[in-house]
């Protein structure tokens, strides 16, 4: 819990428990803390999640790119984000292994993993993240509070993973916020089919322009309103008819680097987005 905000009183923690924080899947998860609840040390967002139909809490910068990152990954079907440890747990733990708890007015406080995420994947089908600044790597407190964290996980069998800044392509990062928006479009699939159709041509035609350049000569052989074309391919990219590497500009990117997708959306991917 960054920022400014200090610590819950134990009616505050039971008052969050009884709201059903930290409780529920998909759209009826709540999450631990809210964005109106603490001074973040960055910006914070909310965000709506298309795999959960809902608004998600994040509390810096960083928790926004992670989970823009894995909200767009195909394999991702749940995000939990500020995830609330057990306290009995973690008081034991700490405990045990020499480290200290958290503590607010003599109250141990609920420690929160930043994501707790479900995969489509029976081999890993869960794995919890915590999003820190490799800065704040260098402090004693928050490696001993990370340790404390790596230890509750791992008693549940549970993988876990601390993801800083420098595990964040900035590429990956702007093209998935060029495409994430569009994915919230209500489109007519007839209509999306036929531009697909019409870009597959289009692409077969000048396999070394850049898409770009070709949405941008759709338009002036249709006398279209300048942008409608790349309007449509940034549709059809965000609904994967259209793969690419993300770890290249989408401004760079030329057609024959484009992979078809047969309109069977997020069975595939071309790259695993961090790195």
């Amino acid at each position: 819990m960054p920022g400014n905000f200090k610590g819950l009183t134990q009616s505050q923690i039971n008052k969050r428990i009884k709201e059903g924080r930290g409780q529920g899947l998909g759209c009826n998860y709540k999450p631990f803390i809210y964005t109106w609840e603490v001074s973040s040390l960055g910006r914070s967002h909310r965000i709506f999640g298309y795999k959960s139909k809902r608004i998600h809490h994040l509390l810096s910068d960083l928790e926004l790119a992670v989970f823009l990152t894995l909200d767009w990954l195909p394999q991702v079907y749940d995000i939990r984000e500020q995830f609330p440890l057990r306290v009995d747990d973690t008081v034991r733990i700490a405990s045990c292994n020499g480290i200290s708890h958290r503590k607010f007015k003599g109250v141990h406080q609920v420690l929160t993993s930043d994501f707790l995420v479900d995969f489509d994947d029976p081999d890993k089908p869960q794995m919890a993240f915590q999003a820190k600044y490799s800065s704040d790597l260098k402090k004693p407190g928050t490696i001993e509070r990370l340790a404390l964290e790596q230890k509750y996980w791992e008693e549940k069998e549970i993988p876990w993973a601390i993801i800083t800044e420098l595990d964040i392509s900035k590429i990956v990062f702007i093209n998935i916020q060029w495409l994430y928006p569009a994915q919230s479009e209500e489109l007519d699939p007839e209509v999306l089919q036929n531009y697909f159709d019409l870009f597959v041509y289009a692409f077969s035609k000048k396999p070394n322009a850049l898409m770009t350049e070709v949405a941008q000569s759709l338009d002036v052989a249709y006398d279209s309103e300048p942008g409608e074309s790349l309007y449509w391919l940034r549709n059809l990219l965000a609904r994967h008819y259209f793969l690419f590497d993300l770890r290249l500009h989408y401004r760079k990117v030329k057609a024959s680097m484009l992979t078809l997708n047969n309109h069977d959306e997020g069975k595939e991917e071309v790259i695993h987005v961090p790195g």
